[in-house]
């Protein structure tokens, strides 16, 4: 089977697994493969119309009934009238809660109305590092791995946690995150900087959601040791949680002239693309995404070395790799390679070389490898 019609499900926001799993489905459709999308509203990286790309919303109703909207039942229900009306031949579910349960479901009352579907599901970190740990979860989310036709996870790192932490029967496979390496038009990318930066400052960025697992406080404190010795700037990209708390800790060290706040962007390359260093003191990281989103934009990483980041951002090739929360080491190694242009030359070369293991073109056949395996089964 050449061509496939795959449903794809996912969170469609900002999150590293919600722009994974949209970029994949679009990858896929340039192939020629049938994409059909199911969510609750459109995912924000999917962009205008294409070929071979079909969304389907969840619509999710307000019955007084119930406190909580029973989304899994909904979305269910759908993926059976897509796979149904549309021919599907597998779903690829992104993400363990609810997505994996409601395949299942979708899977038995298919088979009830003699209708065969697979499911994939890809597990890209909080699934299992922090909503698979309670034990609440813990049941549901072990039942669905093993129920699962294939299970893929974004790095060795999670993989290994999987293992840990579930009793699942299922081989997990590795397929880590991919980036898709652009040109930048280096005389717009010296345009835009201009109005964020003189030319003589570096400029450091960090993108996240601003929730406490990205220790988006060692951000300005890493940031403050900085600039106290090279005056720079930082963009922060991104919302959440934490802002309140940024807002007022900037305030505290004076450095609001120092540091733009941006929000929540949708294409982060451009904000990258005038950035000198990527910082990324996150408590725990299943891939790092962000990290490898900087590195393709040849900005070297200074991270923690906790989960999957390790695999992507290479001690002192790429970046560095400090303990979670040594603030003060991050800062040292930031400055090390400000203080050096050759060295910030010679990182950021190594930065775009390491993104380039991580192409689209080396991890696309191995989902499709993985695809045509399930449904020769």
């Amino acid at each position: 089977m050449d061509k496939m019609k795959i449903g794809i499900v996912l969170y469609p926001t900002f999150g590293g697994s919600g722009v994974v799993a949209t970029e994949l489905g679009k990858a896929l459709a340039k192939k020629g493969h049938e994409i059909h999308f199911i969510t609750y509203s459109q995912p924000v990286r999917l962009g205008s119309f294409r070929e071979n790309i079909f969304y389907h919303e969840v619509a999710v109703s307000d019955y007084p009934l119930f406190e909580y909207q029973p989304y899994e039942t909904e979305l269910a229900s759908k993926m059976v009238d897509v796979v149904k009306y549309e021919k599907l031949d597998l779903l690829h579910v992104h993400y363990a809660i609810p997505h994996a349960s409601a395949a299942f479901m979708a899977k038995q009352i298919l088979l009830s109305q003699g209708i065969k579907i697979p499911y994939v599901t890809t597990l890209h970190g909080t699934d299992i590092t922090l909503v698979g740990k309670d034990p609440s979860f813990e049941p549901v989310i072990t039942f669905c791995l093993n129920q699962s036709d294939a299970v893929t996870a974004v790095s060795e790192s999670l993989k290994k946690d999987t293992l840990e932490h579930f009793k699942t029967k299922t081989e997990v496979h590795v397929v880590p995150n991919f980036i898709q390496i652009m040109d930048e038009d280096a005389n717009q990318v010296q345009l835009i900087r201009q109005r964020y930066a003189l030319d003589n400052e570096p400029v450091l960025c960090h993108i996240s959601n601003f929730r406490k697992v990205k220790r988006v406080e060692d951000v300005l404190l890493i940031f403050n040791e900085v600039n106290k010795k090279i005056p720079s700037k930082l963009l922060l990209v991104g919302d959440g949680p934490e802002r309140a708390n940024l807002d007022s800790l900037c305030r505290q060290l004076n450095l609001c002239d120092r540091v733009i706040m941006i929000g929540k962007v949708r294409d982060t390359a451009h904000v990258l693309g005038i950035s000198d260093l990527f910082l990324l003191p996150s408590e725990t990281e299943s891939f790092g995404l962000a990290a490898l989103e900087a590195m393709a934009m040849s900005v070297p990483v200074i991270s923690s070395n906790t989960g999957g980041i390790p695999e992507v951002n290479v001690h002192g090739v790429t970046g560095f790799l400090s303990n979670v929360g040594d603030v003060s080491d991050m800062a040292q190694n930031a400055i090390k390679l400000l203080e050096s242009d050759s060295l910030l030359s010679k990182f950021k070369m190594n930065a775009l070389n390491r993104a380039k293991d991580f192409s689209l073109e080396k991890v696309l056949p191995l989902y499709e490898r993985i695809y045509k395996q399930v449904l020769s089964k």
